[in-house]
């Protein structure tokens, strides 16, 4: 989250930055404040390994890949700062809500007393910050492309792990925005996030301490978007 702020915090600068530009530039029906609502379809990609060790001296790891659907809603706001009569630099921020899911079953151990377990990561709130770079086709169309920091909140169900932190990921994307005289406008766009691996190991209480986890998310995601410019 930390590396978000710091980015929303330089694009509002550079926004500060900019007003004087925004008056001199040639102006458009894309540049300025604007809020959104959107809706989305995540195809997720969630690979995982486990780590045990309940036999002495042997340390078994598996493996789990699985793909998922999700579909995600959220809100969006930003400013489009224009660059002259055709470009303009897109700073945003969104923030969506949805869930995925992956899951681990631990069989039971007589030897050491533990029970049958099922580990559930879920994955739910996605928050974004970007620049996008916009290329103006038409009074009323446009095309851009966006790089953006990515986190997603992880939390695990029951207290037998620990060791869970927030995934952190780079989000790229290709975009278009047509915008109606009244201020309306309708955003489309397709793109792809690469997130860091997380892990967490047993409390040693429904699972040993000895046993390790970790997941490694990949996303690949069209959106659309219905906004009002300010």
């Amino acid at each position: 989250m930390r590396k978000i702020k710091t980015m929303i915090c330089a694009a509002c600068t550079l926004v500060l930055v900019s007003t004087g530009t925004v008056l001199l530039a040639d102006s458009s029906n894309f540049a300025g404040p604007y809020v959104a609502i959107n809706a989305s379809g995540y195809g997720m990609q969630l690979s995982g390994t486990s780590s045990s060790s309940q036999t002495a001296g042997v340390n078994e790891i598996d493996e789990v890949s699985i793909g998922q659907v999700a579909p995600l809603t959220g809100i969006e706001a930003g400013y489009a700062i224009p660059l002259g009569s055709k470009f303009l630099l897109d700073v945003g921020a969104s923030y969506s809500t949805g869930e995925a899911k992956l899951e681990y079953h631990e069989d039971s151990d007589d030897d050491s007393g533990l029970v049958a377990t099922d580990i559930h990561f879920m994955m739910n709130g996605i928050t974004t910050g970007w620049i996008a770079p916009t290329l103006v086709l038409t009074d009323s169309s446009s095309v851009y492309l966006k790089i953006g920091l990515s986190e997603i909140d992880v939390s695990s169900k029951g207290d037998e792990i620990t060791g869970l932190a927030d995934l952190s990921g780079t989000t790229w994307a290709i975009g278009t925005r047509t915008v109606l005289d009244s201020g309306i406008f309708v955003k489309t766009e397709a793109g792809y996030s690469d997130y860091n691996g997380i892990s967490a190991h047993g409390l040693g209480k429904g699972i040993p301490a000895t046993n390790s986890y970790s997941v490694e998310p990949t996303m690949a995601y069209g959106s659309v978007s219905l906004g009002f410019r300010f």
